[in-house]
């Protein structure tokens, strides 16, 4: 079963604290740091990530980008980033599909709703984030304490010191 979630990246940025601070001296900063914790969520959990962007925010003409492996995608002046996500909502759907739709933004939960979308709110998506930073953290530490293994019959030192060159560290 595919699935997909859509992301209101400035619904996202105005609820997370993180971001929301960072929002009024940096906008950029804070859409990257949106951005990087997608794609985080994407590479843990294996959904399709799609962050959309409204235009009003950033003037011009709608791009679609891919950043890291991630989707973003900023809409055309004057289409909201609700509009997108409603449209992309009902190309995407497949009884194969399963599309979230993460949003606090009530009106536009009850409308992906209607159509056949599950929604998350921007609490329940930064919940699940701050439980898989854990899970990574947990990954990495459990990584760095597995010993290296080798056929060969040399001090763990010597193993390590091959280690770091295979992987290209000094």
């Amino acid at each position: 079963m595919r699935r997909v979630l859509l992301v209101d990246g400035y619904n996202i940025i105005g609820d997370w604290p993180e971001l929301k601070a960072l929002q009024g001296s940096d906008l950029e900063g804070a859409r990257d740091l949106l951005i990087q914790y997608m794609a985080e969520y994407q590479a843990y959990t294996g959904i399709e990530v799609t962050v959309i962007f409204d235009a009003h925010m950033v003037s011009g003409l709608g791009k679609k980008l891919q950043n890291y492996a991630i989707t973003v995608i900023y809409t055309k002046e004057k289409e909201t980033a609700d509009e997108r996500i409603e449209k992309l909502v009902n190309d995407l759907k497949r009884i194969d599909t399963q599309i979230y739709v993460a949003t606090s933004d009530f009106v536009e939960q009850r409308v992906i709703f209607a159509s056949g979308a599950y929604r998350k709110s921007a609490r329940e998506l930064r919940t699940e984030m701050k439980q898989i930073e854990k899970g990574i953290e947990k990954e990495v530490s459990k990584t760095k304490k597995s010993k290296i293994k080798t056929k060969l019959p040399i001090t763990d030192e010597m193993a390590e010191v091959f280690e770091k060159w295979r992987r290209g560290k000094r």
